[in-house]
């Protein structure tokens, strides 16, 4: 099993957790002035890297906030959890 730490309840078992996509994603300033493709692009395509990769949980089964959390794909460890609306931390490539 993995432990998620969550940055306001500390450590805790990965079945208290939901993922909510990739974070850092950006809204569009005007949607309704954008294409149906570019509009389709937004909602649906996201990166999908080997290696690290900014994620959105929630902690549903406990204080129930979104944080945001560098995970790597490979090994699937958590190398760091961070607060929503805080910046990515410059951890690197390779995570060390």
């Amino acid at each position: 099993m993995l432990i998620i730490n969550c940055p306001w309840c500390g450590a805790r078992p990965e079945i208290e957790f939901r993922y909510g996509g990739e974070a850092h994603v950006a809204r569009p300033a005007d949607p309704a002035a954008m294409s149906d493709q570019e509009w389709a692009d937004f909602l649906y395509n996201r990166t999908n890297p080997k290696g690290l990769h900014a994620e959105r949980w929630r902690h549903i089964h406990g204080c129930g906030r979104y944080f945001n959390a560098v995970r790597d794909t490979v090994s699937d460890f958590f190398v760091t959890t961070y607060k929503a609306g805080e910046p990515r931390p410059d951890i690197g490539e390779s995570g060390q």
